[in-house]
């Protein structure tokens, strides 16, 4: 009898909530400890605006979900990720950094409800006024996923996007992308509406310059920009439309430390009103 031949899985894209295929029809293959294990979709310019066009369409209905709501669903993200636990060790995962990558998400749950007390409030002001401000998300924000921790990474710069009632284009890792493709499985069977995290796979330079000149992107996070002359082009491109910019991680970062609060409050923007007291 003949050796059977193993059958690749072939990961696509994820988009509106749906998989489809890349536009251009184009894959690669993906290596894991010296064997090929995977074809993964390589995205083109025009994925990158089908997934920018999925994330400005679910802005509305999650930015207005309550908070509690949005909470929930992140919990709901831990707890099916828990129950894939051993897929992303098998996929090159440590379990250590898959137990860091479920309790971030449960901590980012805790988060939902808190922001607005924690960075909100009533303003002291001269007058017979009420100055009240509150925290609003800032819209669709696109994200250079880091290359390591692969799942750690992703999951560290897309909760706190999200918490705060954005939705986020993702650019995964082109060197580890499987932990991105495996989550994205994740997403789609946790309650997340579609559209609210869309993940794209492939070469950065395919897509992210797209990305970092769309008119209707509002920020995007360079955390996984290892290249200095390229997070300087996008920084440029970024500028058009004012869109509000991370700069990359620094070399070193330690992702299994406390993430604090800042990828949250710099993806918020602050509303203020006035109202007059009663006489």
């Amino acid at each position: 009898m003949s050796e059977r031949v193993a059958v690749r899985k072939t990961y696509k894209l994820f988009i509106g909530g749906k998989f489809p295929r890349s536009e251009s029809g184009r894959s690669y293959i993906v290596q894991s400890g010296g064997e090929e294990t995977a074809n993964v979709a390589l995205a083109s310019r025009k994925d990158a605006r089908d997934a920018v066009v999925a994330a400005r369409a679910a802005v509305k209905g999650w930015a207005g979900a309550t908070a509690y709501n949005r909470g929930q669903i992140l919990y709901r993200v831990a707890e099916m990720l828990e129950g894939r636990r051993d897929q992303f060790i098998a996929l090159g995962a440590s379990a250590d950094e898959v137990d860091a990558a479920i309790d971030r998400w449960v901590w980012y749950a805790g988060w939902s409800d808190k922001l607005p007390q924690v960075y909100g409030g009533a303003n002291p002001v001269a007058g017979p006024y009420f100055n009240l401000s509150a925290p609003e998300p800032t819209g669709v924000v696109a994200v250079v996923a880091p290359e390591a921790p692969a799942l750690l990474g992703l999951v560290s710069v897309i909760a706190p996007a999200i918490v705060t009632g954005n939705t986020v284009v993702v650019a995964a890792s082109p060197a580890a992308p499987l932990a991105a493709v495996a989550l994205a499985e994740v997403l789609a069977t946790s309650d997340l509406p579609g559209g609210v995290v869309n993940i794209l796979t492939g070469r950065l330079s395919d897509t992210v310059p797209t990305l970092a000149a769309h008119m209707d992107v509002n920020a995007i996070d360079l955390t996984g920009v290892t290249d200095a002359d390229l997070a300087a082009e996008l920084e440029v491109k970024a500028a058009e439309n004012l869109k509000r910019v991370l700069r990359p991680a620094p070399v070193g970062h330690d992702w299994f430390a406390d993430p604090g609060v800042t990828r949250m409050t710099v993806l918020l923007e602050t509303k203020t009103v006035w109202h007059p007291k009663g006489v």
